[in-house]
């Protein structure tokens, strides 16, 4: 996280110097792609129980880590105010057993977590231009290793994501993009051979910033 703070500042600052320089820029219009390429930052928030397979509690919380890993987004707009944008990206992460005298990793885990929103953007012709948008993910966990003789399943799925965010436009077709999603996602995790189970709550903030390109 300290790093994405870092990042974001920096590309902040950047912005704040573009705009004092005044610079001519390319307002967004209807039927421009703008490709941005970011640094995120994955920080799932859920903490779940881990219980028996028969739901006994085992006094164990699933936990899983973040990550900081390098994006790609593609928007596509529709109108000048509305777009489509798909971003494309992939991650690690650690699910971690905890308790009160336990902290144990379980399972470490790539996932790939596309995400498809409709944006509306508020001020495509201006320089500093806001947006919000709201869309669908699909979880998919691949490769990894389990840890400590555990054998965890996790479960494949959809789930929604709202976001929030700003273009920061510089000299002819390159902008600033800060960006924030928030997303909706919690599957099941299954390890049978030592008979426990629990729900995975990722509901991770997508934290983003990075440069783009009008086309």
């Amino acid at each position: 996280m300290k790093t994405m703070y870092v990042v974001t500042a920096a590309l902040a600052g950047l912005a704040v110097a573009a705009q004092a320089q005044a610079q001519t820029f390319q307002p967004k219009a209807k039927g421009d792609v703008v490709l941005n390429v970011r640094i995120t930052d994955v920080s799932p928030t859920g903490t779940d129980p881990i219980t028996t397979l028969a739901g006994g509690a085992t006094g164990l919380r699933a936990k899983v880590g973040y990550d900081l890993m390098p994006t790609i987004g593609v928007t596509y707009f529709l109108s000048d105010h509305v777009a489509v944008e798909a971003i494309a990206g992939t991650t690690q992460h650690t699910v971690r057993a905890k308790g009160a005298a336990t902290d144990v990793k379980v399972k470490d885990t790539w996932v790939l977590p596309p995400i498809v929103s409709l944006q509306y953007h508020f001020a495509p012709a201006s320089q500093v231009s806001p947006y919000v948008g709201a869309g669908v993910n699909y979880m998919l966990f691949y490769g990894g290793d389990n840890k400590n003789g555990f054998n965890l399943k996790l479960d494949d799925g959809f789930g929604a994501a709202l976001q929030a965010g700003v273009d920061v436009a510089l000299r002819d077709s390159w902008s600033i993009n800060l960006d924030a999603k928030k997303v909706f996602f919690e599957t099941d995790g299954v390890d049978r051979a030592r008979g426990i189970k629990t729900k995975v709550t990722l509901n991770p903030w997508v934290l983003s910033a990075g440069v783009g390109r009008r086309f």
